[in-house]
């Protein structure tokens, strides 16, 4: 699907959205460019903040083969920086904290991490027939090491296979983190 395309095709709920006074509009699981890039521009002309959420694969790029680094700067080209800030979802923060660079300008448009609970890849995944659940500590502790990294972070959660447990793991280290 093109940029055009995408527009077309979302802007029906995101107007839907705006009709019905929503605050924001976030995208999420991206898994390439042109479409993040259509919803931006719906979301602009309906006058909506809009966020953009990206996955990757355990290498750290996004389905369609694209570094996250480029894909942020590729959407930002195409909307004029229009997003309020990019996510990073679906995927384990080992399959993506490897090309953080928390010197780098594309790091501080990441605002938001909903990682998953399991380290296996988004194909393992699809083969199980019970849910990894992973390790709630271990995901918090890798959230708050990741904070360095994302200078504009300040919304975080858990994906598939996350529930009550990881978030207050989360919770729970990043208070301790930040006293």
């Amino acid at each position: 699907m093109d940029p055009d395309t995408a527009a077309d095709y979302h802007s029906f709920q995101i107007e839907c959205m705006a009709a019905a006074g929503v605050d924001v509009v976030t995208a999420l699981t991206m898994g390439y460019i042109e479409e993040a890039v259509g919803i931006a521009r719906s979301a602009q002309v309906a006058g909506l903040p809009v966020i953009v959420s990206f996955t990757v694969e355990t290498d750290g790029r996004l389905p369609s083969g694209m570094s996250l680094a480029d894909a942020i700067a590729a959407t930002d080209a195409a909307t004029s920086g229009y997003p309020t800030h990019y996510m990073i979802n679906c995927a384990h923060t080992t399959h993506f904290g490897h090309v953080l660079d928390g010197t780098a300008a594309w790091t501080a448009r990441i605002g938001g991490l909903r990682a998953n609970a399991s380290q296996l890849s988004h194909a393992e995944l699809d083969e199980m027939v019970e849910l990894d659940a992973g390790d709630p500590d271990d995901l918090a502790a890798r959230y708050v090491e990741l904070r360095s990294l994302l200078p504009g972070l300040h919304v975080v959660g858990g994906c598939c296979g996350t529930d009550h447990r990881h978030v207050a793991a989360i919770a729970a280290a990043w208070a301790a983190a930040s006293a």
